[in-house]
This record gives C-alpha cells, sequence and structure tokens, in this order.
C-alpha cells in the first residue's frame, strides 16, 4: 500500500478514535496486553535487524536498537502509565459570558493526524501510538529502515490490540516504504497531516525543518552541557556527569559538553579523568574520550585535543568535550551559543550562580545540580513522550497529551445577532 492510501486510511479513522475516555483507555490497556503477547514475534523481528545493523553502526546504537523482555515490558507499562494520566480531550479551558449572553467556551480538542518520523530506536513505535490515541489523535510512523522490523512488528501487536478491543486498528499505521520518497511524501501531505514529529539526528530534522509544508516541531538533537562551578561539590558533580555521559550515551539527553570553572579545574579535571577513563577501563566499561581544550589539555597533560568541531558536535558516544571557563557568566555564553536548546545544568553551591544560571540559560530543561538524564517524558510524569521539543511555539521540552492537542471556541447563543 502507498503512503498516500495509508494516509488516506488512516485519517479516515479518526471518527472512530473521538470516543470517550473510557473507551480509549481500554484500547491502550489491550494495546499494551497485545504487546506482551506478541514478545516472541517482536523479539524475533528485532533479532533481524540486529543482524543487519550489527558492523554498520557503533556499539552504542546497536544498543539503542536492541529490544529484551524487560525493554518490551517497560513499552508495555508506558503505555499502561498512558491510562492514569488524565483525559484532556474536550476540557474546557476557559469560559466567558458576554455582556449580550453569548457563551463562549475554550475547548481542549486533538490535533487529528500526527506523523512520526524517526531512526532507530523501536520503542518509539509504542509511546507514539500511546500518546496519540490517548490524546485522541490517530498516528502514521515511519521508522527508519534500521529499525524496520521492529517497528511493524510492534505495530503489529498494537493494532491487534486495538482489534481486540473493538476500535479500528487504523488508529495507528506504519508507512511500509523507508526510502527518502517515503518521508518526502509526509512533508508534503497538506490536509492530511496536521503534525509532522521529527525524532532522530540533526540531518532528519533539518531536512524536516526546510523541507515540510505541513505544520512541524523541531525536536531531538542535544548537544547538553554540565557546567562545574567554582562552588561544586566535586563527589557530586562526578556522579553526575558520569551518570549525564555513561548511562545511556546514545539518547539526546546524555551531556556531551562539560565546562569547568578555572579555580577548579586544577583539582577536578585529574578526578574527571581518574573517574570517567580509568575507573571504567579498569571495570571493563567502555571508557570515555575526553576532548579538551587547549587550557584543559595543559592542565591535564593527557587526553585528546579538541577539534573546531567538537563543541558542536552530538556525539551519541563515550565522547565528551571538556573547557575550562572563568565565570559563570562565560559558562552561560558559551552555552547559548553553543547548545541546541535541549538540556544544560550547572553543578554549584552558590544560590546566585544557580539563579543566574537558569535565568540567562534559554533551553527547554534547565537544571541545577542533576542530571540532565532526567529530560524525558515517563521522568516528567508525562506517562511518555512524543519527543523532545527544543523549538518554543506550542511545545517545548518534553511532548506529552497536553502538546498533542490544540483548541477551539465554542460559542452557545440564544438569537443574538451583531
Amino acid at each position: 500500500m502507498t503512503t498516500l492510501e495509508l494516509l488516506q486510511k488512516t485519517r479516515a479513522a479518526m471518527g472512530s478514535i473521538a470516543a470517550g475516555a473510557e473507551k480509549k483507555n481500554a484500547l491502550l490497556l489491550a494495546m499494551a496486553d497485545s504487546l506482551e503477547a506478541h514478545c516472541a514475534e517482536i523479539l524475533a523481528a528485532n533479532a533481524e535487524d540486529m543482524a543487519a545493523a550489527c558492523g554498520r553502526i557503533t556499539d552504542v546504537m546497536l544498543d539503542r536498537l536492541k529490544l529484551d523482555e524487560n525493554r518490551i515490558a517497560g513499552m508495555a507499562n508506558g503505555i499502561r502509565d498512558t491510562v492514569r494520566l488524565p483525559d484532556h480531550t474536550g476540557r474546557v479551558l476557559s469560559e466567558v459570558v458576554r455582556p449580550n449572553g453569548i457563551i463562549i467556551d475554550k475547548v481542549q480538542v486533538p490535533l487529528g493526524l500526527i506523523a512520526i518520523i524517526y531512526e532507530s530506536r523501536p520503542n518509539v513505535t509504542s509511546d507514539a501510538a500511546a500518546l496519540a490515541v490517548k490524546s485522541g489523535n490517530v498516528c502514521m510512523l515511519r521508522s527508519g529502515k534500521e529499525a524496520y522490523r521492529s517497528a511493524r512488528a510492534i505495530v503489529a501487536a498494537l493494532k491487534a490490540g486495538v482489534a481486540q478491543a473493538g476500535g479500528d486498528p487504523d488508529i495507528v499505521n506504519i508507512v511500509e516504504d523507508t526510502s527518502h520518497a517515503s518521508a518526502q511524501e509526509l512533508m508534503t501531505a497538506k490536509g492530511l497531516v496536521d503534525l509532522l514529529i521529527p525524532r532522530g539526528g540533526a540531518g532528519l530534522i533539518r531536512a524536516c525543518v526546510e523541507n515540510a509544508c505541513v505544520p512541524v516541531i523541531q525536536t531531538g538533537t542535544g548537544i547538553c552541557h554540565i557546567y562545574v562551578d567554582k562552588g561544586a561539590d566535586l563527589s557530586m558533580a562526578l556522579r553526575i556527569l558520569e551518570n549525564a555521559k555513561t548511562s545511556r550515551p546514545s539518547v539526546c539527553n546524555a551531556a556531551e559538553v562539560c565546562l569547568v570553572h578555572r579555580d577548579i579545574a586544577p583539582a577536578f579535571l585529574p578526578q574527571l579523568w581518574d573517574r570517567l577513563v580509568d575507573r571504567r577501563r579498569a571495570a571493563g566499561q567502555p571508557p570515555v574520550e575526553l576532548r579538551l581544550d587547549p587550557e584543559a589539555l595543559a592542565l591535564l597533560g593527557k587526553g585528546s585535543p579538541a577539534g573546531p568541531a567538537d563543541f558542536d558536535t552530538e556525539f551519541l558516544d563515550y565522547i565528551l568535550a571538556v573547557r575550562v571557563v572563568g565565570s559563570v557568566e562565560e559558562a552561560i555564553d558559551h552555552i547559548n551559543r553553543h547548545s541546541t536548546g535541549h538540556s544544560e545544568a550547572i553543578l554549584t553551591q552558590t544560590r546566585a550562580h544557580a539563579d543566574l544560571f537558569t535565568k540567562l540559560v534559554d533551553s527547554a530543561a534547565v537544571y541545577v545540580n542533576a542530571s540532565t538524564r532526567f529530560t524525558d517524558g515517563g521522568q516528567f510524569g508525562l506517562g511518555c513522550e512524543m519527543g523532545i521539543s527544543t523549538q518554543k511555539l506550542h511545545a517545548r521540552g518534553p511532548m506529552g497529551l497536553e502538546e498533542l492537542t490544540s483548541y477551539k471556541y465554542i460559542i452557545l447563543g440564544d438569537g443574538q445577532i451583531r
């Protein structure tokens, strides 16, 4: 079936999703159960994807692609978490009674058909479908070729659950063509696609922003910074940096740049090397490659010199760019010039520096003394997420149910004329 035909089928199913909260929750619970019931088929498909990708993508990206029983159970539980969230559809946001007696209600409504183009993360498939259904939208998925077999098997399981619960399986569909042509069709499907969300690398996001003639939310690319202030607790800073860089380096909320105040750099940089390089190597874990600016390199006496692009790169790997700065103001200036607007953190015990940082750093999520890895729909209490918006219009940060809705005005009269 062509992409256009699938879009038409998906859009035609919109009427079936305009049900009440109870019906939508029943569909979601059936989708979660079906995901676990079809675990064997999903894992078999994922094994094919893994075999095809082995040797072609990095180990950390292979980890991003890999599924196991625990990850599938986590996907199913993410859907169940969505069931427990309040239903926004039809909520009256405000009501105004005009002097002439007309009542104007501002009512929250679904967007319609949401299309998602994503790369090698199969769990996006179920997260996106769950949020779309809960918010009263229909969903068209377009997976990258590396994860297509896994995504197709996940969608088959979700559709089986919808059918079992008496719903229309076409509320969720997946594009069968993984070529650039299908992505272009989604970008130009005016009148069919109400919102396009790209989730992936900078190239995919740039292509959608530049070529789409349907509404697009820019998401994902995360050059996330952690600034270690002169008033930082150094043991806390080491713990946070290790978590932010190494707990899952292939995701967009992983730290890519560490800025260190000049006053503590001589003491802190050797500790950072010990924590991220020597200890990890001794424990049989991948060591982090530190790419150091000239001052950091001179202080440490080892490591790799940072290249011209290293402070503007989302590594998605065990690599961390490190720069020494002279003040919190210099750190803020560096971040605002190099950041992609995703997540930044300051590690400090100085309240005035924390306040200045949170006020002036212009990113979707700004942390004080915590890891950037918390920028996530589940961690923010949204159940799961459709993506991390790095723009400012309509949605910013983790996109949950609220961000998948719009509103309209319903005006109740009693014969009034103007």
